[in-house]
C-alpha cells in the first residue's frame, strides 16, 4: 500500500479527524470528541469503511479500557469533492487490511434467537448489542425468534443452503443441538453441515462459545458477534448418538450419573445462570450416588501425558496456519509461503468459504460400529457402578468447568471420562481446580480417546443428557464422524492453555 492510502485527514480546525492505518491497527483521532479523542483498534475490529456519495462511513469495535467490553463506534462525515479520491482509496485499503486472505465481507446470516434461553434476556440483548454490530458490518440478516421446542431444527432441515453464509444461534447450547440435527435431516446433509454455525452466548452453560472465544471474551457478546463477522470456517468432529433404532447428532457431550443430574436436574434453577451447576454439583457430591453401568470403549489412547503433548502440538500447528491466513494481502505468495500453504490446507480440508467443499458424500456418514463386537481387541469394558460417565468434544463444558482439557476439534476422536467412586471431600476439593481441568489428573478418573463407545445401564431411573437435552436412560452407542461439522473461529483452535503438571521432586 502507498503512503497516501495509509493516512487520511478529513475536516478542518476543531472538526479535524485523522485516520492512520498501521500494519496491525487503525488509529482515529478526533479533536472535537472530548470524551474519546483517540481510538486505536486492531484491524480485526474494523467492521466497515466506505464512501457512499459524499458520506464517509467507518465502524469499529473498540475498548475505552483494557478490561472493558467492546463498544460499537461509528465515525461519519461529509467529504468534500477534493477529498473524495483520498477517502475512497483509504477506505479500500482499510477494508483490504481488515478482511485479509479472502475473508468474506457482508455475510448473509440466518439467525436463531431463543428469547427464553438462560435468564431470558436474549431478545433484548439482540436488539441492544448484537443487531447494531451486524448492521454496521453490512450483514444480511434473516431472523427467527423461536417460540417452541424443535422449531430451529425444523427450519434447519428445510434451509435453502445457497441463501446463507453462516447460521448464528443466540441461545444456550440446546439450540445448537437442534440446528445440527436439522442439518442431519436435510435433503443435502453434507452440504448443510458445511455451513458454519456460530454461537452468541445467552444460555446458562454456553460451552461452545467459551471453547471458541475463551472464558473472558465469551462474557462479551460483542466479541461473539465479531467472531460471526471475522471468524473463518473451522471443521469439527461430530457424533452419532444411536438409541432404540433412532439416530441423532451430538456436537458437545453425553453424560450419565452425577454430571447429568447436575445438568438436567437443575433445570428449574435456570434463573441463576451458570451458578445453578455449582449448587447442583455440591448437592450431588453430598448424595454420593453410584450408577450401575456397563461401558465398552473403542480405545485409541489412555496415556494422559501423551494426550497433553499431542494436544499442544496440534494446537500450535492450527494456530500457525490460522495466523498465516490473517496476514496482510499485500504480501505476495513468494514472500509469504506460510500463507500460501495455509490457504492450500484450508481448501483441502473443506474450510474455505464455499459450502459443500469439504465432504464428497451427499448423505450422512455410515455407522461403522453399530454391530461391533465389544469383546474384540481394542475395546475396553467397565462393568461396575460409576459416579458418572462424561464424554464429549471441546474442553469447557460450562463457564467454570474444563472437563476435556486435551480435546481437539478434528482428531477424529471423542474424549471419554469415567469417574470411579471417590470420597466426598476429594470431589468437593476438585471444584477449586475445575476451571483449570485439574481433575483430569485424578487417579479415580479414567480418561480415554476413542472412536466409539457403548453404554448399557442396569437401571432406567436417572438422567441421560445429550448436549444438555434429556433422553431416556436406555442402552445407546456413540461414534465419531471426523470433520463433519463446521464452526466459525477467529483462532483456528479451542481457547484453552493446558500443560503437564510440574514434576514431583
Amino acid at each position: 500500500m502507498s503512503s497516501i492510502t495509509r493516512q487520511l485527514s478529513l475536516g478542518s480546525g476543531a472538526n479535524l479527524s485523522n485516520f492512520s492505518l498501521g500494519q496491525n491497527e487503525l488509529t482515529i483521532e478526533r479533536a472535537a470528541d472530548k470524551k474519546w479523542p483517540k481510538v486505536q483498534v486492531p484491524l480485526r475490529n474494523v467492521l466497515w469503511a466506505g464512501l457512499d456519495g459524499a458520506l464517509f462511513e467507518l465502524s469499529v469495535l473498540a475498548k475505552k479500557k483494557e478490561k472493558a467490553p467492546l463498544n460499537l463506534v461509528h465515525v461519519t462525515g461529509t467529504v468534500s469533492d477534493a477529498d473524495k479520491d483520498a477517502a475512497a482509496a483509504f477506505a479500500d485499503a482499510l477494508m483490504a487490511a481488515a478482511y485479509p486472505g479472502g475473508l468474506q465481507r457482508q455475510r448473509r446470516l440466518k439467525v436463531f434467537i431463543n428469547p427464553k434461553s438462560g435468564p431470558g434476556k436474549a431478545a433484548a440483548l439482540w436488539r441492544k448489542k448484537i443487531e447494531p454490530i451486524f448492521r454496521a458490518a453490512k450483514c444480511d440478516l434473516d431472523l427467527t425468534f423461536t417460540s417452541r421446542r424443535l422449531e430451529a431444527q425444523d427450519i434447519a432441515a428445510e434451509l435453502p443452503l445457497d441463501r446463507y453464509d453462516a447460521v448464528v444461534v443466540m441461545s444456550g447450547d440446546g439450540l445448537i443441538h437442534e440446528v445440527f440435527n436439522g442439518f442431519a435431516a436435510h435433503a443435502q446433509p453434507a452440504k448443510a453441515f458445511s455451513i458454519p454455525v456460530a454461537p452468541i452466548p445467552s444460555g446458562s452453560g454456553n460451552a461452545l462459545a467459551i471453547n471458541l472465544l475463551g472464558t473472558d471474551d465469551a462474557q462479551d457478546l460483542a466479541v461473539a458477534a465479531l467472531n460471526v463477522i471475522k471468524g473463518r470456517p473451522m471443521s469439527i468432529d461430530l457424533f452419532s448418538f444411536t438409541q432404540g433404532g433412532k439416530r441423532h447428532i451430538s456436537f458437545m457431550s453425553q453424560s450419565i450419573g452425577l454430571i447429568a443430574d447436575v445438568d438436567l436436574g437443575t433445570d428449574p434453577l435456570r434463573f441463576l445462570g451458570g451458578q445453578r451447576f455449582i449448587l447442583g454439583f455440591i448437592y450431588e457430591v453430598i448424595r454420593n450416588k453410584m450408577h450401575p453401568l456397563k461401558v465398552s470403549i473403542k480405545v485409541v489412547d489412555s496415556d494422559k501425558r501423551k494426550m497433553v503433548r499431542d494436544m499442544q502440538a496440534a494446537r500450535a500447528q492450527a494456530q500457525a496456519a490460522h495466523a498465516a491466513l490473517d496476514t496482510p494481502d499485500d504480501a505476495s505468495p513468494s514472500t509469504n509461503p506460510a500463507k500460501t500453504q495455509a490457504q492450500q490446507q484450508q481448501q483441502e480440508t473443506g474450510n474455505g468459504e464455499q459450502p459443500g467443499t469439504g465432504t464428497e458424500s451427499t448423505g450422512l456418514p455410515e455407522l461403522k460400529y453399530a454391530d461391533a463386537d465389544v469383546d474384540e481387541d481394542g475395546w475396553v469394558t467397565f462393568d461396575r457402578p460409576l459416579m458418572y460417565l462424561f464424554a464429549g468434544k471441546g474442553p469447557f463444558v460450562g463457564p467454570d468447568v474444563v472437563q476435556f482439557p486435551v480435546s481437539l476439534p478434528t482428531d477424529g476422536l471423542i474424549d471419554v471420562t469415567l469417574q470411579d467412586r471417590a470420597g466426598r471431600l476429594a470431589m468437593l476439593k476438585a471444584i477449586d481446580g475445575a476451571e483449570r481441568g485439574e481433575h483430569f489428573w485424578l487417579d479415580s478418573q479414567h480418561y480415554y480417546k476413542a472412536h466409539a463407545y457403548r453404554v448399557e445401564p442396569y437401571s432406567t431411573k436417572g438422567w441421560l443428557s445429550i448436549d444438555g437435552e434429556p433422553f431416556p436412560l436406555e442402552p445407546f452407542q456413540v461414534e465419531v464422524h471426523a470433520r463433519l461439522g463446521t464452526l466459525l473461529s477467529m483462532y483456528g483452535c479451542y481457547q484453552l492453555e493446558f500443560d503437564l503438571p510440574p514434576e514431583k521432586p
